[in-house]
């Protein structure tokens, strides 16, 4: 199991709340009383659930053991749980009026069972919100891949890092078997980045952590020295120095 860096995540946690803020202002419930962020991580999207609904039971559960570390060390007022919605048994069944997610799905497969697990923990009207990240077409992305399956560094790496996401259209067909009424949108954001350094931070905090996790300390560095001098060329500096990072992600929103 892949884990992830609290510290390198919280690096940029304006902009990793952001989409959490944009997916929970179309969640149109007036007082719920129970809510579950699903893949909480150091619990930022679960503080942002906890600011607009303060008298709702909240829970955040991720399967990382650091980031719930981090999450209570955090907000020792909200309930944590160290967790794996895809494998461990959890018995929530029409116990929440909120089931929320950001950022989190594409690490788990098989979203046809997934959803229908996430939309049976809704009571009757919940509401299911969920954010996946859909920038795999993206220049960073496929240098990871290009360095990843290189001759070089291919036999380093046992694991493979996979994601999970559907189509658009798959999504659209599941969501409306499972639920009463659905909407789904996508939002692009251009974040300025200070440097190259910093969108290096960025991912070495999520999308390179679990080819990171496979390599010994020399091998590391050499290979996030690839990766820096890679996105040096596929990410021109601004006038003023700045790089303008490009990030499309997909919402939905759905009722049961």
């Amino acid at each position: 199991m892949n884990d992830w860096n609290p510290i390198l995540y919280e690096k940029f946690l304006k902009e990793r709340t952001l989409p959490a803020k944009d997916l929970l202002s179309k969640i149109d419930i007036a007082s719920p009383q129970k809510i579950i962020d699903i893949g909480c991580g150091p619990g930022n999207s679960t503080k942002v659930l906890f600011d607009k609904f303060p008298n709702a039971k909240i829970i955040g559960i991720d399967n990382s053991k650091k980031m719930i570390e981090q999450a209570k060390h955090n907000f020792s007022k909200i309930e944590f749980i160290n967790a794996d919605i895809s494998t461990d048994e959890i018995n929530y069944e029409n116990e929440f009026d909120i089931v929320f997610s950001n950022a989190c799905m594409q690490w788990i497969p098989n979203h046809h069972v997934l959803l229908k697990k996430l939309m049976n923990m809704l009571k009757q009207n919940g509401i299911l919100a969920v954010q996946i990240p859909i920038n795999f077409s993206e220049p960073i992305h496929k240098l990871i891949q290009k360095v990843t399956t290189s001759d070089k560094w291919k036999n380093k790496f046992s694991v493979k890092r996979e994601m999970y996401n559907l189509s658009q259209n798959e999504y659209c067909d599941i969501l409306a078997e499972l639920s009463s009424d659905f909407f789904m949108w996508e939002t692009t954001y251009y974040h300025v980045m200070p440097s190259h350094s910093s969108l290096l931070d960025w991912y070495k905090g999520t999308g390179l952590s679990p080819y990171l996790n496979q390599l010994s300390e020399p091998d590391v560095n050499f290979f996030l020295q690839e990766i820096f001098e890679g996105l040096t060329e596929i990410y021109p500096k601004q006038k003023n120095g700045q790089i303008l990072f490009k990030f499309p992600r997909l919402f939905f929103v759905a009722k049961k």
